[in-house]
């Protein structure tokens, strides 16, 4: 009876397969697929093929030389960032537009921050491959990830649907779980993961719950179609509610990602654990992904509800600068120290985007979303130089994280005077003085404050700055001022003390050069960050 049953059931699904329902006839013929420009897309196709790439040819041949899976994945981000450059002249030549049926935005603001995004990849993995070499963890895994994180940012930096910006941050974010415990063998590193990983969890619970509210406020997640639903159906004396609680929950979850305060609480511990290049892969590369997303969801989708967001920004950004500066100040591990002073320069950069809100969705958008751009740009190289120099002074300690207290930076000056020289370049653009590519970040957004008169927030950012430069002075008296220890002397001595490697030391050169370069002759980056305005619609 059973088989009679199994036999029947056969015969019934075969003449149903054979003729077709009407449900997949129908589906069949009126589904067409949306049109890909793949040239477009080369700069996160040639980042996907790199991944790939490590990934499978590292698992199927032997142990490539010593700097390979490094020099491969320098050469990925690099040719990623040409592209982008090419890229970036068809746009200023035919001007923005959608990708992928309206889900990629093909922009000048996609471009710049993929070219920061690809020069962030670069300069860490450099430094990467002197951290890593002779270890246990030198493999393709490191790198490959680096390259699937860059993906996520890139897409993050591009997208033109809520959907497709939370598929980027999760990309983003899963690979930096994972790299932030790439140490196996550090209990610090295993920590720093699972606490990024669970705070992370609840601030993608929380992206992903508003971009549900703000679909069921708009009846679609396409930033475009966003904007003209609200542009003809925003009542100012009665607010949506919806949409007002789901633009809360998405920047609960962006500010997290951005490490601004209150939301800053995991960014010292997983910044001290983590291992050095991965820390500064996460406050330049993550950080540049996570700002951009926040520039596309509330100045480019929302622009209509300015008034909402904006106070909301100005609070946060006073927090950051607050907590930021006056936290670092009080620091003995130079790690932590950095981590706060990026808590600081999310304040600076969440004065952008303030200022961004004065004028989202105008004709003349102003001088906002250019310079936290170009501040995204500039904070990157400068901040992976300084962990550059954090992860080869705190290696020569002995310590397998990267992690270094104040003390091991005593007399560097006497030990290492040109990385010390470095240091000392990077520590002062962060303080933003004059003649560094920091001032001219921060002048940035402080003069794009201004001209929107938000005089209060502008001063309160500068007296930050000055709180803040207190704690980069502490760093250069103890390398300049204070005596080596005993051991540092011997440990020279003998030979095995401060070795910089040739990768290492090339990405340092190249971040501080940048640093000068641009300090002293900012005027052809001024004018690229100026067409980031120019978004696609």
């Amino acid at each position: 009876m059973i088989a009679e049953l199994i036999s029947q059931s056969s015969q019934i699904g075969a003449s149903v397969v054979a003729q077709g329902s009407p449900a997949q006839g129908f589906v069949a013929q009126t589904f067409v697929g949306p049109e890909v420009n793949w040239f477009a897309l080369s700069p996160m196709l040639a980042l996907l093929a790199g991944a790939l790439t490590m990934m499978l040819v590292g698992a199927l041949t032997p142990t490539w030389p010593k700097g390979l899976y490094a020099m491969a994945a320098a050469v990925t981000a690099g040719t990623a960032g040409a592209l982008a450059m090419v890229q970036w002249d068809d746009i200023t030549d035919n001007g923005p537009t959608t990708l992928v049926g309206g889900a990629i935005a093909f922009d000048t603001f996609a471009m710049f921050l993929t070219i920061t995004i690809c020069i962030g990849v670069l300069l860490v993995s450099l430094l990467t491959d002197s951290f890593l070499r002779g270890t246990p963890n030198d493999g393709p895994e490191i790198y490959a990830l680096y390259l699937v994180a860059a993906i996520g940012g890139v897409v993050m930096a591009s997208a033109n649907d809520l959907i497709v910006l939370f598929l980027g941050l999760e990309t983003l974010s899963l690979a930096l779980y994972v790299l932030a415990a790439s140490n196996r063998r550090s209990i610090a590193s295993a920590e720093a993961g699972i606490k990024y990983f669970v705070l992370g969890g609840f601030a993608s619970a929380f992206f992903l719950y508003g971009i549900a509210l703000l679909y069921g406020a708009a009846g679609t997640t396409n930033i475009s179609e966003m904007v003209a639903t609200f542009q003809s159906g925003v009542d100012l004396d009665n607010p949506n509610a919806l949409a007002l609680a789901g633009l809360a929950l998405l920047i609960v979850g962006l500010d997290f990602k951005v490490a601004a305060a209150p939301f800053h609480v995991w960014t010292p511990d997983v910044y001290q654990g983590a291992p050095s290049p991965v820390t500064a892969f996460m406050a330049s590369v993550a950080k540049a992904a996570a700002f951009a997303a926040m520039l596309r969801v509330l100045v480019t989708a929302l622009p209509f509800f300015r008034d909402d967001w904006r106070p909301v920004i100005w609070v946060l950004a006073i927090l950051s600068l607050v907590v930021g500066s006056f936290l670092a100040v009080v620091q003995t591990n130079v790690k932590r120290m950095l981590a706060y002073s990026s808590v600081s320069h999310a304040g600076f950069l969440l004065v952008g985007v303030e200022a961004a809100g004065h004028t989202a969705g105008e004709a003349l958008p102003g001088d906002g979303m250019p310079s936290v751009a170009l501040y995204l740009m500039l904070y990157s190289v400068l901040v992976i130089g300084s962990f550059g120099v954090v992860t080869v002074v705190s290696r020569a300690s002995g310590n397998v994280d990267g992690d270094a207290s104040l003390d091991t930076f005593k007399g560097l000056a006497k030990r290492r005077p040109l990385l010390a020289l470095a240091f000392t370049v990077f520590l002062l653009a962060q303080a933003g003085v004059p003649f560094t590519s920091g001032f001219i970040a921060k002048f940035g957004v402080i003069q794009a404050a201004v001209e929107v008169e938000s005089y209060a927030i502008a001063v309160i950012a500068m007296v930050a700055a000055v709180v803040a430069a207190f704690l980069y002075l502490r760093i250069m008296v103890s390398m300049w001022l204070a005596d080596p220890d005993d051991g540092a002397v011997e440990s020279d001595a003998a030979g095995t003390g401060i070795s910089v490697g040739l990768s290492s030391g090339l990405a340092i050169a190249a971040a501080a050069a940048f640093t000068l370069f641009v300090g002293v002759f900012p005027g052809w980056l001024l004018d690229a960050a100026e067409t980031v305005n120019a978004i696609a619609r």
